[in-house]
C-alpha cells in the first residue's frame, strides 16, 4: 500500500499544475477514470501534499484545445430549441465540468451542466452522465432562470450556482457569495472571450401561440410567417 500511495504521488507531482507545498486529490469518477485535481470535487477524494513544486511538466494537457467539439452539435441543438446563446451554453459547460461529462461535485451535481438530482428529476433527466441528457436538461433549467429574471444573464447564472432562493433573498441580486460572484464572472468571460467553434451566430426567434385560449412559447432560428414573436439572439 505505502508503494502504491508514492506511486500516484509522484504521478500527481508530474501530471497536474502544482505550486510549493500544493495539494492533490484523486479519485475514481463515475466511469471508473482516475481523476487528479488541485481541488477537492469528491468527497472520496484521497489527498496527497507535494512539496517543493513551483513548476508542472504534462504528457496531455488538462484542458486541451477543442476539448468540448464532440459536444458542439448538442450545444447547438439545445441552445437553439431553448432560445440561448451558444456561447453562453457552452461557457457554463466549460466552467462547471471542463467537458467531462463523468464530472461529479461533492454537493452532488453530476454531468457536463452539472445538475443536482432535484434539478435533474424535476427536469425529466434519467441519466445525468449521458451528455445529450444533460445539455437538455441544462439548457432548459438556464431558460427557465433566464425567464426568470427577464433575460439578465448574470442573475440567471447566479441562480444556476447558488439557486434562486438566494438570489430572491438578496432582492434580487447576485449574492455576497465569493464563489458564487467568481462563478458569475468566470463564465461571463468565457462566454464573451471564447471563439465559437461551430457554425457562426444564428438568428433565434421567440415565438408566441395561442393554443386553447393559452399562449405557448416556443423558439426557432426560423423566422415566422405570421403570429407573435421577437427576436430573442441576433
Amino acid at each position: 500500500m505505502l508503494v502504491r500511495l508514492l506511486l500516484v504521488s509522484s504521478c500527481a507531482a508530474v501530471l497536474w499544475p502544482t505550486v510549493a507545498s500544493a495539494q492533490i486529490y484523486a479519485w475514481r469518477d463515475a466511469g471508473g477514470n482516475l481523476v487528479l485535481s488541485n481541488r477537492r470535487l469528491d468527497p472520496s477524494a484521497i489527498t496527497y501534499a507535494v512539496p517543493n513544486a513551483p513548476a508542472f511538466r504534462s504528457t496531455r494537457p488538462a484542458a486541451p484545445d477543442g476539448a468540448g467539439q464532440r459536444f458542439e452539435p448538442l450545444v447547438q441543438e439545445y441552445a437553439a430549441r431553448h432560445g440561448l446563446r451558444p456561447d453562453l451554453v457552452r461557457a457554463v459547460v466549460q466552467v462547471e465540468s471542463g467537458f467531462n461529462p463523468y464530472a461529479r461535485s461533492p454537493k452532488g451535481a453530476m454531468g457536463l451542466m452539472q445538475l443536482m438530482p432535484a434539478t435533474a428529476q424535476k427536469l425529466g433527466v434519467r441519466n445525468a452522465y449521458d451528455p445529450a441528457e444533460n445539455i437538455r436538461g441544462g439548457t432548459a433549467y438556464l431558460r427557465q432562470l433566464l425567464d426568470r429574471y427577464e433575460g439578465n444573464e448574470e442573475l440567471a447564472l447566479a441562480a444556476y450556482n447558488a439557486g434562486f432562493d438566494a438570489v430572491d433573498r438578496h432582492g434580487g441580486r447576485v449574492p455576497p457569495y465569493a464563489e458564487t460572484q467568481h462563478y458569475v464572472r468566470k463564465v461571463g468571460s468565457v462566454a464573451d472571450q471564447t471563439p465559437s467553434p461551430g457554425p457562426g451566430k444564428r438568428v433565434i426567434y421567440k415565438i408566441v401561440d395561442i393554443i386553447d385560449g393559452r399562449p405557448v412559447v416556443r423558439y426557432s432560428t426560423e423566422r415566422p410567417a405570421s403570429g407573435t414573436y421577437e427576436v430573442v439572439q441576433r
